[in-house]
């Protein structure tokens, strides 16, 4: 049996399994447990004076580097902090993925204090966008986000993980083949519209 980690664990391995060097963000309580793990990692952390700041910091790494742009914010504000960021990049095809915490799972829907519904708010300026709450689930999701952000039109994706499932504990897998069977990018022009 493979040994337990932290979701925090996970999503900065998983961050590093993907080539991430460096991440742009501002901490908050919702994510302070990945902020910890990053204690731990080789990700260098550039720590903003505002998350939409971060945001469009990390469109410009991925504009000048080629690689995938990422960064971190908090439940809430913090969150939607993002949008001007993920818009931007959206009409720009810059990837990027955003990686935001949300309160925990049992408290969403109940207006707890910063909660935000992240994933409805980014749904029109992102390729794609996801809503965590299980452990396990955070390394195939950073996975997947990877890849949508960086393949057909690039783009913003955003991972939206729950507190409890960053403080919970899971064995860490690593990435597994993609089966996204709704998602087919084309890379050629149709022959008679061009």
């Amino acid at each position: 049996m493979a040994d337990h980690i932290t979701g925090a664990e996970i999503l900065l391995k998983s961050l590093e399994l993907e080539g991430v060097e460096i991440v742009f963000g501002l901490p908050g309580g919702a994510i302070l447990k990945a902020y910890d793990s990053m204690y731990d990692s080789p990700i260098r952390h550039v720590l903003v004076r505002h998350e939409q700041g971060g945001g469009h910091m990390a469109s410009g790494y991925a504009h000048a580097t080629g690689k995938v742009g990422v960064t971190f914010a908090t439940s809430g504000p913090g969150a939607t902090n993002l949008v001007t960021p993920l818009a931007d990049a959206y009409m720009d095809s810059i990837p990027v993925v955003a990686i935001t915490a949300q309160v925990a799972s049992t408290s969403i829907g109940l207006d707890a204090f910063q909660e935000a519904h992240t994933w409805g708010i980014s749904m029109p300026v992102t390729k794609h966008n996801t809503l965590i709450t299980e452990t396990h689930e955070i390394a195939g999701a950073v996975h997947e986000a990877f890849h949508i952000a960086a393949t057909g039109r690039p783009g913003p994706v955003l991972v939206d993980i729950t507190k409890d499932a960053l403080t919970g504990t899971a064995a860490f897998t690593g990435k597994k083949c993609i089966n996204l069977p709704g998602y087919k990018p084309s890379v050629k022009g149709h022959p008679k519209q061009v």
